[in-house]
């Protein structure tokens, strides 16, 4: 009897216990259910967040002072498949739209699944691409696919993802972007198009791509293929003062105390009498006594010298540093990771290449004024600006030179790696590697080597496409498809 008693006593404390530990691991207030509002919210965070003080480091806009800094020196060598695992989210977006009857979100997933396979081919050259995303079966050792393959593929599916949006497209939730706009996505999609095919400017006259006619007629058909229309249409990442969301560098400590303009991005700007210097940098400690608005208060550290010699001419107080918003400032200023002064700079650029008819001169103005617009410029000082010969397209002897150099201008602190791949793509402008802290030979890379974790887990494909693209091997002087002529 004892013995029956203590069993039904212990069955139900354990059926008490396991209710109660049940009830603790359910969150009545959170749902259970993925939905893709919630994964299209975090997924903007992680897209669009594209301000990185390494990537400054790399396009010579600024300089690292207490150590070496690979991306400065351009001695990388290994990038990240972390991307990866972002588009994995992308397609349980994709996977719960589908499931819970919401298609207004399925051209959303094409537009991140081309924004994130462009970002891993531009970086590596071939990539698991067809197989990548497909199953536990293809996880760990997929195909790398050839990039002229992908870029193809990313192109089809941005017309495709285009094609989706009607006037009648229901708005979409969680959008912190555009707050659910479909249109405003449209011209988003649009713009991102035209960022891929002048990506493509060395394949203008591969016919597979019809880099021409696609082009045009983008621009041609703005009923059909609308781009962005100004500043409001900008794809960027507002900041909120609330824990998880402030601006990256807010409180940051190398930003405030080993961090500085380079030299010969302030030169540049002080060239052309380029009053986003101003927003950009504060007075060099040495020409505190001079105006805000004169020139000659501000300095730069040269990228390619030695850390010894930038730290010396920090001490003598030569060297200016980041504006202080961009470390006191919870919010300061939206992340661009694309923008209308981007999609006018390549507008500029086709009329340049002939792909399109129009101004070129217009397109880059408007680019110009849009950046400056950015940084609130007072509308007198932006024309004044427009008007000097130093800054004036029409008649110049590199037009493409201007219009790189300005959408360069208008990339500090946002834009992620584009003004690099820009620069890599037109040479345009010259980064400086004179000084002799530079490694890798004095060289700026093209690309970054493949994860090691490849070379462990998938090594019989990365190697064929190591040794199908990279003859000389996996390195980061090696030049992929995209780049040779």
């Amino acid at each position: 009897m004892k013995k029956t008693l203590y069993l039904l006593l212990f069955a139900t404390l354990t059926q008490v216990g396991c209710k109660k530990f049940s009830e603790f691991q359910i969150d009545p207030n959170k749902s259970t259910i993925a939905t893709p509002d919630l994964l299209l919210n975090a997924i903007e965070q992680t897209a669009f967040q594209s301000t990185d003080i390494n990537i400054a480091f790399t396009t010579r806009q600024m300089v690292y002072t207490d150590a070496v800094s690979l991306s400065q020196y351009y001695g990388w060598n290994r990038g990240s498949f972390g991307n990866f695992g972002n588009l994995r989210q992308v397609i349980k977006m994709e996977e719960a739209a589908a499931s819970q009857n919401k298609p207004q979100y399925q051209p959303i997933a094409k537009f991140f699944r081309a924004w994130y396979f462009l970002q891993l081919t531009q970086m590596f050259g071939d990539i698991p691409y067809s197989q990548a995303l497909k199953g536990d079966e293809n996880l760990s050792t997929p195909i790398y696919d050839k990039q002229e393959d992908i870029y193809l593929s990313i192109l089809n599916d941005l017309k495709a993802a285009n094609g989706m949006i009607a006037t009648n497209t229901p708005a979409i939730q969680g959008d912190i972007v555009f707050n659910g706009n479909m249109q405003q996505w449209k011209r988003a999609i649009n713009s991102l198009s035209l960022r891929v095919l002048m990506s493509l400017s060395i394949k203008e006259n591969d016919a597979r791509f019809e880099v021409k006619k696609r082009f045009a007629e983008i621009v041609n058909s703005p009923a059909e293929f609308p781009i962005f229309t100004g500043n409001t249409d900008n794809a960027q990442l507002k900041f909120y003062d609330l824990a998880g969301n402030r601006y990256p560098y807010f409180n940051n400590n190398d930003i405030q105390t080993a961090n500085y303009l380079e030299e010969t991005f302030v030169n540049l700007l002080k060239s052309l009498n380029d009053v986003r210097l101003f927003n950009f940098a504060d007075k060099a400690p040495k020409f505190a006594a001079l105006a805000v608005t004169d020139f000659n208060a501000y300095g730069g550290a040269k990228g390619s010298a030695p850390v010894n010699e930038n730290n010396a001419r920090t001490v003598a107080g030569e060297i200016s540093k980041i504006k202080p918003r961009y470390y006191n400032s919870p919010t300061n200023e939206p992340s661009i990771a694309l923008g209308y002064a981007e999609v006018q700079f390549i507008l500029a650029e086709a009329v340049q290449r002939g792909w399109i008819t129009g101004s070129a001169s217009d397109y880059y103005q408007k680019g110009i004024r849009a950046s400056m617009q950015f940084y609130g410029i007072e509308e007198n000082t932006i024309a004044n600006y427009l008007t000097q010969p130093s800054v004036l397209l029409t008649g110049a002897a590199n037009p493409l030179s201007k219009i790189i150099t300005q959408k360069y201008i208008a990339s500090f602190m946002n834009s992620g790696l584009q003004p690099f791949y820009e620069q890599r793509r037109t040479g345009f402008p010259i980064f400086d590697t004179t000084g002799a802290g530079m490694l890798n030979e004095k060289r700026i890379p093209k690309r970054w080597m493949y994860p090691e974790t490849e070379l462990r887990l998938n090594q019989q494909n990365v190697t064929g496409a190591i040794s199908r693209q990279y003859p000389e091997g996996d390195n980061i002087n090696g030049i992929m498809w995209l780049l040779k002529p």
